[in-house]
């Protein structure tokens, strides 16, 4: 994609961060580069279905764009726009729950047997697949949370500390505890799998 003959790949978030803000057509380069990684995202740690999700994330992106200027350039704007969706989806979760619509385990909308943009990894990756997110979903969201950014969207613990608003030592601590839960919730299902 281009703005002005100008490629958005050759632009870093924070050009284009500075970009958007001066003229709103490079907020689709920020749009194009994260969308699909939100999206994901969205999917990796609520019950949403796809059009669930993808009102989310709409909605996620109306708040981006409304708080663009609130950037702050010393930080990474991905990590910025990860926490605008993670309080977004954890609100959507608070909500369904509140209003008596939270899908147990048994009724939720039949997950997909592969992760939204993981396609092609054949039957046995397929089952991996279906299995972690089934654990997944049997955890807090506390635990699922650490768990989704550190082992599925490949963060650091400085990038998780940004996304959640918590210390890194917090960051460690919860993590420890999610694999301990989720090491729990797989051995009652009689899987394994190793983080």
């Amino acid at each position: 994609m281009q703005v002005s003959g100008v490629p958005c790949g050759s632009l870093s978030d924070t050009e284009l961060v500075r970009r958007s803000i001066a003229a709103p057509d490079y907020f689709a380069c920020l749009y194009e580069r994260y969308e699909a990684r939100l999206l994901r995202y969205i999917r990796r740690l609520t019950h949403a279905d796809a059009q669930e999700a993808e009102d989310l994330l709409q909605e996620a992106f109306i708040r981006i764009w409304r708080h663009l200027q609130e950037v702050d350039p010393e930080l990474q704007f991905s990590s910025w726009a990860y926490r605008i969706v993670h309080n977004q989806a954890v609100t959507w979760m608070r909500r369904q729950h509140a209003f008596g619509s939270a899908r147990s385990p048994a009724s939720r909308i039949p997950i997909d047997t592969q992760w939204p943009d993981e396609a092609g990894g054949g039957e046995a990756q397929d089952a991996n697949e279906a299995g972690i997110r089934t654990v997944l979903d049997r955890l807090s969201v506390e635990h699922r949370e650490v768990l989704v950014l550190k082992y599925l969207e490949s963060m650091s613990y400085d990038e998780i500390s940004d996304v959640l608003k918590i210390p890194e030592g917090t960051v460690a601590t919860r993590i420890s505890r999610a694999k301990k839960a989720f090491s729990r919730a797989a051995e009652a299902l009689h899987l394994t799998f190793t983080l």
